[in-house]
C-alpha cells in the first residue's frame, strides 16, 4: 500500500481540530495564542504522534556473529514516548530488551532496537499490546533463540486525570518468547533490567 499523503491528511485534520474548537468554544480566529492550534495540533498528530502508522518498520541491520556468541544479552533503557489509545495522552517510559541470539546466525546491530520501539510506540497504544509487537516483530525478522520485551512506564491519562496518581505511578509489562520464556533466564533478564534501571536512577 503506497504511503498517504501527509501533507493533505495535515490540512484535512486541520479543519476537523478547527471544528472542534468551535464546539468547544476556544476562539482560534482572533486569539493570538491559538489562531494557529488547528494547524500546529495537525501536524503534531500526523508527523509525532502517529509517526509509527505512516511508514514501514526500519530495516534490521545485522553482522556475522563471528565468535558463536549465544549467551543473554540485553539491551535498554530505551525511551518509550508513546500515545494512550483510551484517552489521546502521553505515555512515557523506558523499554528493556533481552535477546538470545543463534550461534550460527547474525547478530543485530543494536541501535535498530532503540528504532523498532519507536516506531511501534508511534501509534495511539496501549502497553500490554506494545511489548507483544515489538517482540513478534523481533521474532519474525531475526533468527534468536528468544527475545523478552519490557516496558515501565508513566500513563498521563492516570497521572493528569480521573483519580490523579503520583507521578511516580508506573505500568509495567513483558513479553517473553522462545527461549526467554524458560523461568531461569527470564529472571536472569528481569535482574539485568532491574539493574540498569538502578543505574538509571543513580546518574
Amino acid at each position: 500500500m503506497a504511503p498517504p499523503d501527509r501533507d493533505a491528511m495535515v490540512a484535512e485534520a486541520a479543519m476537523k481540530i478547527s471544528e472542534l474548537f468551535d464546539i468547544l468554544e476556544i476562539d482560534h480566529k482572533n486569539d493570538h495564542n491559538t489562531r494557529e492550534t488547528p494547524q500546529r495540533v495537525a501536524k503534531m498528530l500526523v508527523r509525532d504522534v502517529l509517526r509509527g502508522r505512516y511508514c514501514e518498520p526500519p530495516l534490521i541491520t545485522s553482522f556475522d556473529n563471528a565468535t558463536g556468541y549465544d549467551e543473554l544479552i540485553v539491551t535498554g533503557p530505551i525511551s518509550v514516548i508513546s500515545t494512550c489509545a483510551h484517552h489521546l495522552m502521553p505515555i512515557y517510559g523506558q523499554a528493556f530488551i533481552g535477546i538470545i541470539p543463534n550461534a550460527e546466525g547474525k547478530l543485530v546491530g543494536l541501535s535498530k532496537y532503540d528504532r523498532i520501539v519507536d516506531h511501534f510506540a508511534g501509534r495511539l497504544q496501549i502497553q500490554e499490546e506494545l511489548v507483544k509487537q515489538i517482540g513478534e516483530h523481533l521474532i519474525e525478522l531475526t533468527a534468536a533463540r528468544g527475545i523478552a520485551v519490557r516496558i515501565s512506564a508513566v500513563h498521563m491519562c492516570k497521572t493528569h486525570r480521573g483519580v490523579l496518581a503520583s507521578r511516580n505511578s508506573r505500568m509495567v509489562t513483558t513479553a517473553c518468547f522462545g527461549e526467554l520464556q524458560g523461568e531461569a533466564v527470564k529472571k536472569q533478564f528481569l535482574t539485568e533490567c532491574a539493574a540498569l534501571e538502578m543505574g538509571l536512577r543513580c546518574d
